[in-house]
C-alpha cells in the first residue's frame, strides 16, 4: 500500500494514476500485464451462446442441450406465426428492435471477419446464428408495412421465474403498420436484413435476394410511415424505448442497403438528410441498441476513400461524416480535449451502471474495424490530441477485449464459461432452473420466484458465451442472481465482440502486429 501511494504522490497526471492502479494490482498477482487469452477459443463460445437464447423448435443439431422447445404458440392469438427469434437476455421476452441490432452486428462481424471465423471452424455457427434470426423476421414482416416488434410482455414477464419452456406469461404480440409507425424498428430491420443478406449472396442467393426484398420494403414502410415505435407499443417504453429517435436508423439502413445493393439512391439519401437526421451534427459518445449515430458516421467516413463518391459532389458531407466518427473513436481512447469516455482505474470503458459491457463491446469492434480501415488506407486518426495509428487503435481494442476475459482486478472473466473463473450466478431465468431434459416436471411462475431464484447456489445450467453487464466504475462486481445490473447478460453484448475476438484470433494465428505489451495501449 505504500508503494501505492508513493506512485501516486508521483504522478500528477491520469495516465500516470491509471498505471500505477495496475502496477499495484499487477503486483499482487491479481492482474498480470502480459496475460494471453485464446481468442479463438472465446470466439466458439462467445457464438454457443445465441443457442442458449432461442425460442421456437430446436433443431436436431442444438448443441446447447439443456434448452428446450419452447413458444410454440407465439403469435397464434393474432393468427400469425412467430414462432422463433431470440429471447433478449435472462427473461423469456422477444423485443424485436435489440433482436434486429444484434443481427445486423453479427453479420458487420462476418463481413468483415469471415475468413479469421473461418479459420476459427466456426463460420457455419455464425451463420446460424444469423439466420435464426432473420428466418424470424421474415415471418415478422407479414406485410409490406406490417412488422410485429414483440411476443410477450415485459410487465407480465419479470413477474414470474419460470423456464422458458414452462411459460404461462402473455405471449401478446405487437406490431406496427401504417397507423401505428415505429420506424426505428422498421429502420433496424432492415439494416439486419440488408446487411445478412450480404453475408448469405455467396452460399444461399436465392434466401438472400429474400432478405433484401425484405429490406427494402421494410426501409420504405419506415421511411414513409414515420414514427417511433415505443408510441406505438407502449409495452415497450420501460424496457427498450427508444430514447434516440428514429432518424440515425433510417440512416444506418440506407448505409446497409447501399452497401448491400450499390444502388447510389440509398448513399444519396444517407448525405442528403446527414444534416436533417443528425448524421453529420450529432458528436456521440455512445454506439448502442438505441444509438446508431457513431457506426453509421463510420460507415460514410470509411466511403469517403472511394473514388467514385470523391466525384458525387457530397466530398464535404462525408468529411462531416468522418469529423464526427472520430470524435467518438478519440473520445474512447481519451484523445478528445472536451468529453471522452470515462475508464474505470482499471481502464474498462464506462458508459453507465446497467449493462455497461455492451458499450465495451460496440465500441471495441467500431475501433477494431476503424484500425483495418486505418491500416488499408495508410492513414492515421485525427485527435484533439494527436494522430494515433493503427496499431494503437487496436491495441486499445483488445485491452477491453482482454479485460472481459480476465485481465481485471477481480481475475474474472465477464464471458461466462470462458477461463477458470467467470460469473456463477446469472441472472437468468433458464440457466437458474434445473433444465428441462433434467426435470420435465412444470415449474410455476411463484415457484420459480420462491425457490430458484433466492437460491445463493450457483446456476444449474451455464450460459457459455454470455457477456454479463459486468463491474462498476471502481471495477466491483457482485456476483449475485439478484444483480440484474451487473449479472444479467443480452445478445447484443455478445454480437458486437464475436467480430472483436475474430480479428484477435486472426492476429493471434499471423503472429503479426499485435504482439506489443498491454502497457503500449493505454
Amino acid at each position: 500500500m505504500e508503494e501505492k501511494r508513493r506512485c501516486f504522490s508521483l504522478s500528477q497526471n491520469k495516465f500516470l494514476q491509471h498505471w500505477c492502479v495496475i502496477l499495484f494490482i499487477s503486483s499482487l498477482a491479481i492482474l498480470p500485464l502480459t496475460q494471453s487469452f485464446n481468442y479463438g477459443k472465446a470466439l466458439s463460445k462467445s457464438l454457443l451462446y445465441f443457442e442458449s437464447q432461442r425460442s421456437g423448435r430446436l433443431p436436431y443439431n442444438q448443441r446447447v442441450t439443456w434448452r428446450h422447445h419452447s413458444g410454440l404458440t407465439d403469435g397464434l392469438e393474432q393468427g400469425v406465426d412467430l414462432v422463433g427469434g431470440y429471447y433478449d437476455a435472462g427473461d423469456n421476452v422477444k423485443f424485436g428492435l435489440p433482436m434486429a441490432f444484434t443481427i445486423t452486428m453479427l453479420s458487420w462481424g462476418v463481413l468483415e471477419y469471415g475468413d479469421e471465423i473461418s479459420s476459427a471452424g466456426e463460420y457455419t455457427h455464425a451463420l446460424e446464428a444469423i439466420k435464426w434470426g432473420t428466418d424470424y423476421f421474415i415471418k415478422a414482416h407479414t406485410h409490406p408495412n406490417v412488422l410485429w416488434v414483440e411476443v410477450g410482455d415485459g410487465d407480465t414477464d419479470h413477474y414470474c421465474w419460470q423456464r422458458p419452456e414452462d411459460m404461462t406469461t402473455s405471449r401478446q404480440a405487437y406490431k406496427v403498420d401504417e397507423k401505428n409507425p415505429g420506424s426505428d424498428v422498421a429502420g433496424e430491420t432492415a439494416a439486419a436484413m440488408a446487411a445478412a443478406s450480404i453475408v448469405f449472396r455467396k452460399t444461399n442467393p436465392h434466401y438472400s435476394h429474400l432478405l433484401l426484398q425484405h429490406a427494402e420494403q421494410l426501409f420504405e414502410f419506415g421511411d414513409k410511415f414515420r414514427g417511433k415505435y415505443d408510441e406505438s407499443v407502449r409495452v415497450v417504453k420501460g424496457y427498450y424505448p427508444s430514447v434516440s429517435g428514429f432518424k440515425d436508423e433510417l440512416l444506418w439502413a440506407a448505409l446497409w442497403l447501399y452497401k448491400a445493393t450499390d444502388k447510389e439512391d440509398y448513399l444519396s439519401y444517407a448525405l442528403e438528410k446527414a444534416n436533417e437526421f443528425g448524421g453529420i451534427t450529432w458528436a456521440i459518445t455512445e454506439f448502442s441498441w438505441d444509438v446508431k449515430f457513431p457506426a453509421l458516421q463510420i460507415i460514410a467516413s470509411m466511403l469517403l476513400t472511394e473514388e467514385n463518391h470523391r466525384e458525387m459532389g457530397f466530398k464535404l458531407v462525408f468529411e462531416q461524416y468522418r469529423s464526427k466518427a472520430e470524435y467518438y473513436l478519440c473520445a474512447c481512447l481519451n484523445k478528445n480535449n472536451g468529453s471522452n469516455v470515462n475508464r474505470t482505474p482499471a481502464g474498462l470503458l464506462y458508459i453507465r451502471q446497467w449493462n455497461n459491457m455492451q458499450y465495451v463491446s460496440n465500441a471495441a469492434f467500431l475501433l477494431t474495424v476503424y484500425s483495418d480501415y486505418l491500416r488499408a488506407s495508410n492513414q492515421r486518426l485525427r485527435c484533439d490530441r494527436g494522430k494515433v495509428g493503427p496499431e494503437e487503435v487496436l491495441l486499445f481494442a483488445r485491452s477491453q477485449a482482454d479485460y472481459i476475459l480476465g485481465a481485471n482486478p477481480m481475475g474474472m472473466s465477464y464471458l461466462v464459461g470462458y477461463g477458470s473463473r467467470y460469473p456463477q450466478r446469472m441472472h437468468h431465468r433458464g440457466a437458474s432452473i434445473e433444465s428441462y431434459r433434467e426435470n420435465k416436471g412444470f415449474i410455476g411462475c411463484t415457484q420459480g420466484y420462491d425457490y430458484w431464484y433466492p437460491r445463493n447456489d450457483p446456476n444449474p445450467n451455464v450460459v457459455v458465451g454470455a457477456l454479463v453487464g459486468g463491474p462498476d466504475h471502481m471495477d466491483r462486481f457482485s456476483d449475485d442472481r439478484k444483480n440484474f445490473m451487473q449479472t444479467e447478460a443480452c445478445t447484443y453484448n455478445t454480437a458486437s465482440l464475436v467480430g472483436v475476438l475474430a480479428k484477435l484470433h486472426g492476429v493471434e494465428e499471423e503472429d503479426g502486429y499485435l504482439n506489443t505489451p498491454l502497457l503500449a495501449s493505454s
